[in-house]
């Protein structure tokens, strides 16, 4: 098989038999024009070569760049594009829900001002995070996250993100990619005790919007082996590189000689696949 276009990080969803399972496919873009998608599980135990030929495309305009911000936007679609509002960052910045939009009403209204969970998941340790109800449990496959647990659901953004703002003070809020790339076992009862402890830390102020009831979610990625040491793959210092590909664990690619290449960070980059 042979692919050429701009990277764009892999759709993901949840396999229809086993609903523990990530599945994977990738959805790159001429420039900012769909391609067909592909399964990539097929690519799994094959030789796949990338072959990066310089050019990088901002994925909102099309127009060619010479460095990425955020991911794989031009400098001015940082500044101006609505994907890079403060409060995609900073969720507790949102002042949608009062009618106020930060950089673009109509696009606010559609992604902030719509109900959101505050989680803990299970990735290189424990994190918080807030994402949409509509992006569970996507956004956790996105970060590689083993398991994950809702701890409140919240009718928009902002009052999520402010529930996050108040458990930052015990939780993580990153992840650490090396760790999360190697094999994290699942546990749901380090899940459901963190969730009793973030009832405890926000208090009464906010039970109204606690979840009591829902489980602890596992996820399994389609991995062959784990690598032992990380060594990541950039374009821009390595850009011809190819072997086989061992797994898929959040938006990295999984290589043999312990190498990782992170889809999402190359979002823009103009490249050939040939598996």
């Amino acid at each position: 098989m042979k692919w050429y276009g701009n990277i764009r990080k892999m759709r993901v969803s949840m396999d229809p038999i086993d609903h523990s399972k990530a599945r994977y496919l990738w959805c790159g873009m001429d420039r900012v024009e769909s391609l067909t998608t592909t399964d990539i599980h097929d690519w799994i135990g094959k030789e796949v070569a990338f072959n990066f030929d310089g050019e990088i495309n901002c994925v909102v305009s099309g127009k060619r760049i010479k460095k990425t911000f955020g991911e794989g936007m031009s400098y001015d679609a940082w500044l101006k594009a609505p994907q890079a509002v403060a409060s995609v960052f900073n969720p507790e910045l949102s002042r949608i829900h009062e009618g106020v939009a930060l950089r673009d009403q109509a696009w606010e209204e559609e992604h902030h001002n719509q109900p959101h969970v505050v989680y803990i998941s299970q990735t290189s340790g424990l994190k918080v995070g807030v994402t949409r109800v509509t992006n569970v449990p996507y956004r956790w496959i996105d970060q590689g996250a083993t398991g994950a647990i809702v701890v409140a659901n919240t009718p928009y953004r902002q009052l999520a993100g402010e529930l996050e703002v108040a458990l930052k003070a015990n939780l993580a809020d990153k992840t650490n990619f090396r760790k999360m790339l190697t094999h994290v076992e699942f546990d749901s009862e380090l899940l459901l005790e963190a969730r009793e402890s973030a009832f405890d830390w926000l208090g009464e102020a906010y039970e109204s919007f606690f979840e009591e009831h829902s489980a602890p979610f596992e996820i399994h990625y389609p991995v062959e082996h784990y690598p032992e040491k990380i060594n990541s793959i950039r374009l821009d210092k390595v850009p011809h590189f190819h072997g086989v590909l061992q797994g898929i664990k959040g938006q990295y690619l999984l290589f043999d000689g312990n190498r990782v290449f992170n889809v999402r960070s190359h979002a823009g980059y103009r490249v050939s696949i040939e598996v």
